[in-house]
C-alpha cells in the first residue's frame, strides 16, 4: 500500500484538500444552530471535491476521470454558493482565504479538465 495513488501527484487533489481544512476550520466557528444547517453542507460539499478528483484518477479512463471531474466542478459550485450564504447572514468575510482557495481549485480543475477532454 505504499505505492502512490495517482490522484496525490494531482496540484487539484492537494489544493482541494487544503480547502477542505480551511473550510473545516471555518465552520467551527459558525453559530451552533447551524451545525445541521448550513456548517454540514458546506463541509459535505467541500469534502466532495478532493474525493471525486481522487475516484475519477483511480479509474480506468479518461472519459470516466473527465466525468468526475464535472462532479467536482459541480461541488465547488455549491461550495461557493454556500460560503456566498455564510457571507450574507454575516458568519464569514467575502475576503477569507476560502474563497481565494475555491477560486484556485476551480482554476485547477478546469485545466485538468480541458487536458483530459482533448
Amino acid at each position: 500500500m505504499n505505492t502512490p495513488k495517482p490522484h496525490h501527484r494531482l496540484d487539484a487533489w492537494r489544493h482541494a484538500m487544503a480547502l477542505v481544512t480551511v473550510i473545516y476550520d471555518i465552520t467551527r466557528q459558525f453559530p451552533r444552530e447551524e451545525v445541521y444547517g448550513l456548517t454540514s453542507q458546506i463541509r459535505r460539499a467541500a469534502v466532495s471535491v478532493p474525493s471525486n478528483i481522487a475516484e475519477g484518477a483511480g479509474r480506468s479512463g479518461h472519459r470516466e476521470f473527465v466525468q468526475f471531474l464535472s462532479i467536482a466542478r459541480g461541488s465547488l459550485s455549491e461550495l461557493e454558493t454556500q460560503l456566498l450564504i455564510a457571507a450574507n447572514l454575516g458568519y464569514i468575510d467575502t475576503k477569507h482565504r476560502a474563497f481565494e482557495l475555491l477560486e484556485r481549485v476551480s482554476r485547477l480543475i478546469t485545466g485538468l479538465h480541458k487536458k483530459l477532454s482533448h
